[in-house]
């Protein structure tokens, strides 16, 4: 099941501020922050130019949220080295998007930003 417009507004609302502060302006041209909303799910996404042709970027994934209508939970996922996504399991889910966001932004395992 898809997110309501509501939650989508607010995800979006959150996941843009995060990315416009998370990278300063100064760097923009190296390195970008977005998100990808499709269905229950939202991706963070890092895109830097191709070494070959600055034209191009390419994306990385860096964590998944998935929400459960169901139980009205937000869950997180980060990516191992196998490219699956695998559940975090320090702080697996929460009721509010937000606490997920500040979990990967501060990042205590090293898993979301090295």
């Amino acid at each position: 099941m898809a997110l309501t417009q509501l939650q989508e507004a607010q995800v979006s609302t959150l996941l843009s501020a995060y990315c416009q502060a998370r990278v300063p302006a100064r760097v923009r041209d190296q390195v970008r922050l977005g998100f990808r909303i499709e269905g229950h799910a939202v991706e963070l996404l890092e895109s830097r130019p191709s070494l070959d042709d600055s034209r191009v970027w390419h994306e990385q994934a860096i964590a998944k949220f998935r929400y459960g209508a169901a139980k009205g939970v937000w869950r997180l996922y980060c990516q191992f080295r196998d490219l699956k996504w695998h559940e975090y399991k320090p702080h697996p889910s929460a009721r509010s998007f937000a606490q997920l966001l500040d979990e990967v932004d501060r990042d205590p395992t090293g898993i979301f930003w090295g």
